[in-house]
């Protein structure tokens, strides 16, 4: 059987997304991952690392979102039901948080189902009342229109996507 150490993490390429997208399909109807259109994820490429096994099958993916000057998220991270428990999503994480320190992020925000996942890598749970950024920098953040950057401020218009979800914050 093949593991995680014969796998190997490199940027994903626009010719990964069709097997990206069916690997996503059970877990968007799982509910373990949110949606995503074909236009979004073509646009998204360079925030995407995958997971390819030794014959360059993807068999996992991941995005880093930059937030702001020392903030990123992790998004759309998934593995291929075949390779669960085999360290493929621990591998994407670490691409990403190395990808992130690279860029000068200093914090990781992620919105997830898998909480446990992500305690296990250093991610706490961000309470209700926790203040996640200055209030002059919540300010330009509430200028975007990325659905990642509405979540990660919690707004009411992201609610009925995001329920049952935990936000969760790693520093770097």
């Amino acid at each position: 059987m093949t593991q995680a150490a014969d796998v190997r993490v490199r940027p994903a390429r626009t010719t990964d997304i069709p097997t990206m997208v069916n690997l996503m399909q059970p877990l968007v109807e799982r509910r373990i991952l949110l949606g995503k259109d074909l236009v979004e994820l073509y646009g998204a490429v360079p925030e995407f690392v995958v997971a390819v096994d030794p014959a360059d099958r993807v068999i996992g993916f991941g995005a880093l979102h930059v937030m702001w000057e020392h903030l990123g998220e992790v998004r759309t991270l998934g593995v291929s039901e075949q390779w669960l428990g085999r360290g493929v999503g621990h591998r994407l994480l670490e691409a990403l948080e190395e990808r992130a320190r690279d860029l000068g992020l200093n914090q990781l925000f992620c919105l997830t189902f898998e909480v446990d996942f992500f305690s296990r890598h250093g991610f706490a749970e961000v309470g209700e009342d926790t203040e996640l950024v200055a209030a002059d920098v919540y300010a330009e953040l509430l200028r975007s229109h990325d659905e990642g950057v509405a979540e990660f401020l919690d707004l009411a218009r992201v609610k009925p996507n995001t329920l049952g979800n935990t936000r969760m914050l790693k520093a770097l």
